[in-house]
């Protein structure tokens, strides 16, 4: 079997993500916390039991197997931005950049508006920017800090930075998302995003309408007395950069340098104190580090073993009418996007055959492309083991499903979507 074959698979080539969610899921209901289950233990199960799996060559081929998803150049690159993520989360702590940032945040806004109004800093950020992971980096440590000093829950206020990060996600001209699913289905930038504001607006609307009942009830903090603006400077920094359109390696690499001279100029800290600290920032992400390892290799495995195939197989066997054909691109996307754990990878994997199913049914190219950006945004959002949640998780240590409690803007999306295939919406495209 050559190293890029992949077997005739079926059902059971898709059971390492089964294992995977009966053991975290099982043994964290069972203890009745969420806590209890370290993601990376479940993770190790499903490893060993997927290299099991594969069968019909040696035990040491399917080591190599299993590793060369896990050093898959886009896994390896999230790790990088994990790695610099950690370093400039301590250093900006350090320096009291969060405190500072923090302190503004309750002098712009009352306490009954900050979820509302980190809900909407969220998806401008992530419109602007057109990452959700590189706004999870920048806006969680202060959801963090003002979780601290409001007494407001931190995964519910981590939750609406991530549910904000998704709006841009699926948004953003600049998204890879975006660019994706219109390159897949052969359509325009601007159509795409004619056609998917008219279905994601009313969930951000309705969304941002339950931040603003729900905050209602949270007492107004006292206001700061003073605001240390040179302290706000690094997240200031990042924010700009990342808007200009700055890779983000290079944005954080920024911050780390801006809070690591404030920091020094200050008195804060020494040097070898801001070394200290940028090296418990790493630390930190140890275990999100070696869960996303573990999950390249598990995904690979799934493919090789024919389990992404088995799904596109099953699920365009019986289409019948427009309707039946959107429900299938969704469909198709929702399932490769748990298969990847990676909404851009599950567009690129389905989308030649969404546009095969949209042209054979005459379904628009606008909307197919639409549909396949919305649902893989809905389900990455539910994925305990995707990029944004265990970025927020690495951030603030809390645990994944913890923060999935409190995060309303991907399911209300989804339901948006679901509702645009059944009604027909917009009818118009």
């Amino acid at each position: 079997m050559s190293p890029t074959s992949v077997r005739r698979g079926g059902f059971l080539a898709l059971t390492p993500l089964l294992v995977f969610l009966v053991s975290y899921l099982s043994v964290s209901l069972l203890a009745g916390d969420f806590y209890k289950m370290p993601i990376s233990v479940a993770f190790v199960a499903a490893s060993v039991y997927a290299v099991a799996l594969m069968r019909g060559m040696p035990f040491a081929e399917r080591i190599g197997r299993f590793s060369s998803g896990a050093s898959d150049p886009n896994v390896m690159l999230m790790i990088w931005i994990f790695v610099l993520a950690g370093a400039f989360a301590e250093s900006a702590r350090s320096m009291g950049a969060v405190d500072a940032t923090v302190a503004l945040t309750m002098h712009l806004l009352p306490g009954s508006l900050l979820p509302a109004g980190l809900f909407l800093a969220a998806c401008f950020v992530s419109l602007s920017v057109g990452t959700s992971v590189g706004t999870v980096v920048a806006l969680v440590p202060v959801a963090a800090g003002l979780a601290e000093q409001t007494g407001l829950g931190e995964a519910w206020l981590t939750a609406i930075v991530v549910g904000g990060a998704f709006f841009g996600d699926n948004l953003s001209f600049i998204s890879d998302t975006t660019i994706a699913a219109t390159r897949t289905q052969e359509c325009n930038l601007r159509d795409k995003f004619r056609v998917n504001v008219r279905i994601v607006a009313p969930a951000a609307l309705l969304t941002l309408g339950i931040y603003l009942v729900t905050g209602s009830a949270a007492a107004v903090p006292a206001q700061p007395d003073r605001i240390e603006w040179i302290r706000v400077v690094p997240y200031l920094l990042v924010l700009v950069t990342a808007l200009a359109g700055m890779n983000v390696m290079k944005v954080l690499l920024l911050g780390i340098a801006a809070s690591g001279a404030i920091g020094l100029a200050t008195g804060s800290f020494g040097l070898m104190a801001w070394c200290g600290g940028m090296g418990r920032g790493i630390t930190g992400m140890g275990e999100l580090i070696i869960i996303t390892l573990m999950a390249g290799g598990l995904l690979e495995m799934i493919r090789l073993n024919g389990g992404i195939d088995y799904i596109i197989d099953r699920m365009t066997r019986r289409i019948s009418g427009r309707r039946g054909a959107e429900g299938t691109i969704a469909g198709l996307v929702c399932l490769a996007n748990l298969c990847t754990a990676n909404n851009t990878i599950a567009i690129l994997t389905v989308g030649p055959i969404a546009r095969k199913i949209a042209d054979r049914f005459g379904v628009d190219r606008r909307r197919s492309a639409s549909l396949l950006d919305t649902f893989s945004c809905f389900t990455q959002g539910l994925l305990p083991y995707g990029a944004q949640l265990l970025m927020a998780a690495g951030l603030t240590g809390l645990s994944p499903l913890g923060i999935m409690r409190y995060l309303y803007y991907p399911v209300i999306l989804g339901g948006a979507a679901l509702l645009a295939v059944l009604l027909r919406y917009p009818r118009k495209f």
